[in-house]
C-alpha cells in the first residue's frame, strides 16, 4: 500500500440517512434531446455486447448515448459493472463485484480497433475491494489499446483509489494522454451526493497526478443542479486550477431514477456560458460547459483543441460509424443533403449500402452542412470522414 493522500470522509450521510428535499424542478424546453435509433447505434450496441464489454454510457444512463453510439464512439467501463460505493446521483449498479476479468483489457482494445477510434476513453466502477483499486487493470488496458490502435490518444477517468499514491503512479506509468478524475460537486454537498468520497482527497489526487507526470493533461468535471451556489462552483474552479487541472467539464445533473437525488435546478444555458468564460479566465486550457455536457462527451475534440461548446463555435466531423461485425466499408449511394443545407439532430444525411443492406447515416448534431467530403459511388471505410457540420 502506498502513501495515502487526503482522508476518507466516511462519517458523511449514507443513502437513506437524509431524505432529499421535496421541491423538484420541472424539466425545461431546452432539455429535450432527439434519441437516434439508427443502424449505427444498433451495430455499436451489438458489437459491445458480443465482446462482453460495459460502457458508462449504458451503466450510468447517459442522455448522449444514442448520439455517441451513432458516431461509433463509447466510453469503456472496465472492472465490471458493479460499484463498491453508493453515490446518491449515480445509476451504476452497486454491490459486491466479481473479480477482475484478465481478458477484458484485450477486448477493450479489440473494440477500439473495430470502431476505428482515434481517441479512447477508459473509466471504471470504483473497486475499493481491490488492494490497488484496479490501477493495474487500468494500466494493462491502456497498454493493450496502445498495441491495438497505435495512433490513438487515451484518456483514463479514474476513481480516487482511496488515496493510494502508488496506485495512481501505476496508472500514469502506462502513459495515458489525459488523466481525468471528477470532483462531481461542491464540497458542501459531498455528504449528501458522495458520502464515501472526500473533496480534498480528490483534489490531492489531481495534484499528485500533475507532480507524477507533467506530460499528461489533467482533467476534472462536476455536475450542477443539485443545490450548489454559483460562488461555490467558482470556488471549485479555483481549487482545480490550483491543483494543476487544465481541462474542465460542467454539465446538468439529471435524476436517473426516483430513488436518486432530485434535480433542484435546471441551470440556464447562459449560466453555463458564464461558467465557461470564468473558467477560461482562470487559466483552464478548455472548459466544456452546457446542459448535455458529460465528462467524456466529445472528449477527443476537446483534446484536439476543437472547441464546440459555445454558440456558433461548432464544427463536427461526421464519420462512417461501426455498422456490424465484418462490415468495414460501404458505398455512398446518394446524398440526401447538399452543402449549405440546415439539418436537425437525427436528420438523415446520406444513404450508404453494402452487398447485404442499405442504411442512412444521421446527423449527430443540429447545424449547417459545411462540406461534403465523399461523392456518390465512393467506397468509404469505418472512421472515414463523410462531411462537416457546423
Amino acid at each position: 500500500m502506498g502513501k495515502l493522500f487526503g482522508e476518507a470522509n466516511c462519517a458523511g450521510v449514507r443513502p437513506g440517512d437524509e431524505k432529499p428535499p421535496l421541491k423538484v424542478a420541472s424539466r425545461p424546453a431546452w432539455l429535450r434531446k432527439t434519441v437516434t435509433h439508427s443502424h449505427a447505434v444498433k451495430g455499436t450496441r451489438e458489437m459491445l455486447a458480443g465482446l462482453s464489454l460495459h460502457t458508462v454510457c449504458q451503466g450510468a444512463q447517459c442522455p448522449n448515448l444514442s448520439e455517441c453510439f451513432a458516431r461509433g464512439t463509447a466510453t469503456f467501463m472496465i472492472l465490471g459493472d458493479c460499484c463498491t460505493r453508493r453515490c446518491n446521483f449515480c445509476a451504476v449498479a452497486k454491490g459486491r463485484p466479481e473479480p477482475p476479468d484478465p481478458a477484458e483489457p484485450a477486448r477493450v482494445a479489440e473494440a477500439a480497433a473495430r470502431l476505428g477510434l482515434e481517441y479512447v476513453v477508459i473509466t471504471s466502477v470504483t473497486r475499493d475491494d481491490l488492494p490497488d483499486g484496479g490501477a493495474g487493470h487500468f494500466a494493462r488496458t491502456v497498454g493493450e489499446v496502445r498495441r491495438a490502435v497505435p495512433g490513438a490518444a487515451v484518456e483514463v477517468l479514474v476513481p480516487d483509489f482511496q488515496g493510494n499514491v502508488s496506485a495512481l503512479a501505476l496508472v500514469l506509468a502506462a502513459r495515458p494522454d489525459v488523466l481525468n478524475h471528477n470532483v462531481e460537486t461542491v464540497p458542501r454537498l459531498y455528504p449528501l451526493v458522495r458520502p464515501r468520497a472526500d473533496y480534498r482527497r480528490s483534489l490531492d489526487l489531481l495534484r499528485e497526478a500533475r507532480k507524477l507526470d507533467g506530460r499528461a493533461r489533467i482533467k476534472s468535471g462536476l455536475m450542477v443542479g443539485l443545490g450548489e451556489k454559483r460562488e461555490e462552483v467558482r470556488a471549485v474552479m479555483r481549487d482545480l486550477r490550483a491543483a494543476g487541472c487544465a481541462v474542465l467539464t460542467i454539465g446538468q445533473y439529471l435524476q436517473p431514477s426516483p430513488a436518486h437525488l432530485p434535480v433542484l435546478e435546471f441551470v440556464l444555458p447562459e449560466v453555463f456560458q458564464e461558467y465557461r468564460e470564468q473558467g477560461l479566465a482562470l487559466g483552464f486550457n478548455e472548459v466544456a460547459a452546457g446542459p448535455w455536457v458529460r465528462s467524456s462527451y466529445r472528449a477527443g475534440e476537446m483534446f484536439a483543441g476543437r472547441s464546440f461548446f459555445t454558440k456558433g463555435d461548432l464544427r463536427m466531423e461526421v464519420k462512417l460509424p461501426f455498422l456490424a461485425e465484418g462490415v468495414n466499408e460501404c458505398t455512398v449511394t446518394y446524398w440526401q443533403v447538399q452543402e449549405g443545407d440546415t439539418v436537425a439532430e437525427g436528420d438523415d444525411l446520406v444513404e450508404m449500402s453494402t452487398s447485404k443492406a442499405v442504411f442512412n447515416v444521421p446527423s449527430p448534431v443540429s447545424g449547417t452542412v459545411a462540406e461534403i467530403l465523399v461523392g456518390e459511388g465512393d467506397v468509404v471505410k469505418v472512421g472515414d470522414v463523410l462531411c462537416i457540420i457546423e
